[in-house]
């Protein structure tokens, strides 16, 4: 069970659903993200091709995704459509249902920690995360980036920092991407390998983003590599070319010349 600040969803939400019961007209579905609400998938809002047997398309305990078509606040009533959501919808829908039950997870382990219930751990600090990162999930990445950052300008109480990022740094890995590229480096000068250190040394010292780790390494002369970890390969990609173009610049600058290749012949 994910918690939803609000009791009902939106009209054209995407929604978690559990099929209970199958008629010959439609069915009913439980909202897994919205506590005691069920909704209703006319037949005709099944599937879009024609339906002989509409249990050849839905079973009692299936988890499928569907659109909310109308709410009625004041009767509880919720239509829903499962042939009005596309194939990227429905993965990315059920990506973000799995980052929200990994969340609360992690929200109920950081909960015990102060001694509070789930419900509290909603309701003082996970609420007010999905209100600024979109989730919680997206929170607690940033957390293992950021540390205590995250907490700005949030109203959380302190007692919360520790354990939320003890278990945001114990259990989130961020996804990455890993580049390499080689650069080639010669100085003729007498103090030449001084001057190759020191254009690395300056490269490396480089400010390259958050989350983003450049590793620079010898493998034989005049060659290095430079490998780049960062969240998106977008990034990777700048990362890279600014520390190839940083190390080549420095060391022009002081009488050597450089190369960069993205492969190694």
């Amino acid at each position: 069970m994910v918690l939803k600040k609000h009791d009902l969803p939106g009209e054209n939400d995407l929604v978690m659903c559990t099929i209970t019961k199958v008629f010959s007209h439609g069915a009913f579905a439980r909202l897994d993200e919205y506590q005691d609400r069920d909704g209703f998938i006319h037949i005709s809002e099944v599937a879009s091709t024609w339906i002989k047997n509409i249990r050849d398309f839905v079973k009692e305990g299936q988890k499928t995704v569907a659109k909310v078509l109308s709410v009625d606040p004041a009767k509880g009533h919720i239509d829903l459509s499962i042939r009005r959501v596309s194939d990227a919808q429905r993965k990315n829908k059920i990506q973000d249902w799995k980052r929200a039950q990994k969340s609360e997870k992690l929200l109920e382990i950081a909960a015990r920690e102060v001694d509070k219930t789930l419900k509290q751990a909603y309701e003082e600090a996970g609420f007010a995360f999905e209100e600024k990162y979109g989730e919680i999930y997206a929170a607690l990445e940033e957390m293992t980036i950021s540390g205590k950052e995250v907490f700005k300008d949030l109203d959380i109480s302190k007692e919360w920092e520790e354990p939320l990022l003890k278990v945001a740094k114990e259990n989130i890995v961020l996804p990455t991407v890993d580049i390499t590229g080689y650069l080639d480096l010669r100085c003729l000068l007498p103090n030449g390998a001084d001057v190759i250190k020191e254009a690395l040394i300056f490269a490396g010292d480089t400010g390259y983003g958050k989350g983003i780790k450049v590793d620079i390494r010898y493998i034989k002369s005049p060659r290095f590599s430079i490998n780049v970890t960062a969240p998106e390969y977008k990034e990777a990609e700048e990362a890279l070319k600014l520390c190839a173009d940083t190390a080549i610049g420095h060391i022009k600058k002081l009488g050597g010349d450089g190369t960069f290749r993205r492969d190694q012949k």
